[in-house]
């Protein structure tokens, strides 16, 4: 049994116009799994159903073998699945380490934060350097890996991670792919969608491939990534 699966779901930011129409994905345990496809096919749709934030009005989601359809957020981040949104979703004037606390508020048992703290200093040295800096004086990279470090004081199951490098000069995306290879590296279930699909296919085992809302394509990421259509079509070349 995969630890997600999405089955033919239907969903949109209206009730008058579905964006997804019938999309249907599988992650397993330790897996990187790859969204790619043109903008607009609702890629970052795809995450915000998944997690709760937008309705989803016909099909089924299951984690872990129990339905979560339309879960709250907060419900399913207690269950071990964790959402990294595109853009800046941090608190600018609180320090590094207040940023980090935040994210552990459906935490249940402390006994282990320090410990979880000093796991996360260590995967991203330039937090604990910066730990007493306000999060406003980060970079963008810096920031993405703040918001890294704060899903991984949950002890996710599944991170969900929505365009990672999005407004990132290529030296700081460089270094956030890095994070990303190293939590896969530590067994971290990851669903991604990146813009920059050739890398994003690059770091997974598995990849769809969307269209209009639909499932165009699936399969091994590396036969996607090498796929002379697909090449043509989705990766610029």
């Amino acid at each position: 049994m995969s630890l997600l699966e999405v089955e033919e779901i239907y969903s949109g930011y209206s009730k008058e116009m579905d964006i997804l129409k019938g999309i249907s994905l599988a992650v397993s345990e330790n897996q990187m799994v790859s969204i790619i496809g043109p903008n607009g096919a609702g890629k970052s749709t795809i995450l915000k159903a998944i997690f709760g934030v937008l309705e989803v009005r016909q099909g089924e989601i299951f984690f872990s073998g129990e339905s979560i359809v339309n879960s709250s957020p907060a419900e399913l981040l207690r269950q071990g699945l964790c959402f990294i949104p595109q853009g800046k979703n941090v608190f600018p004037l609180m320090t590094v380490s207040e940023n980090l606390e935040l994210g552990t508020f459906t935490r249940s048992n402390e006994d282990c934060f320090e410990e979880n703290i000093r796991q996360v200093y260590e995967m991203f040295p330039i937090l604990e350097e910066k730990k007493n800096d306000r999060a406003s004086t980060l970079s963008g990279g810096q920031l993405q890996m703040m918001e890294m470090g704060r899903a991984m004081l949950l002890s996710p199951r599944l991170v969900l991670i929505d365009e990672p490098s999005l407004g990132l000069a290529p030296n700081l995306a460089k270094g956030v792919f890095e994070k990303i290879e190293t939590l896969k590296a530590e067994g971290t279930t990851i669903l991604i969608v990146e813009q920059n699909a050739d890398r994003s296919l690059q770091m997974s085992d598995y990849a769809y491939v969307i269209e209009a809302g639909e499932n165009k394509y699936k399969g091994d990421a590396e036969e996607i990534r090498t796929d002379e259509e697909i090449k043509r079509s989705y990766l610029g070349g």
